[in-house]
């Protein structure tokens, strides 16, 4: 059974930064394609980034592209997300993801219902 815990959230000024951590424990994690999500109040969770399992292949919302980096340390198993130039619609929960299929495909990537194993967030909070 594959945990993921992520952590790093908190409360930031518009425009600041932040970095998150997803540690993971059990399974494979160096195969897995990692990905991050949000959810904002109301609405639904909705992809952010996600990257290879060897870390050379990313893909990222536009909605986040050139703000926000999505990278990993398989020695660590650890898959780290860095948020620049926080908008106040960057407030969410921010959730984890891994899927155990070895492939990446960015088209495929984007979708909750591909990921087996789930974080249990962690809350951005973007003030003005």
């Amino acid at each position: 059974q594959v945990q993921l815990v992520e952590s790093g959230g908190g409360l930031v000024q518009a425009g600041g930064s932040l970095r998150l951590s997803c540690a993971a424990s059990g399974g494979t994690f160096s195969t897995y394609t990692m990905g991050w999500f949000r959810q904002a109040p109301g609405k639904e969770r909705e992809f952010v980034a996600a990257i290879s399992w060897g870390g050379a292949r990313t893909y990222s919302a536009d909605s986040v592209k050139g703000r926000f980096t999505i990278s990993r340390d398989n020695a660590k198993r650890t898959v780290y997300l860095q948020m620049i130039s926080l908008k106040l619609e960057d407030t969410a929960v921010y959730y984890c993801a891994a899927d155990r299929r070895t492939t990446f495909d960015p088209a495929i990537a984007t979708r909750k219902d591909v990921y087996d194993y789930w974080g249990q967030g962690t809350q951005v909070t973007v003030s003005s």
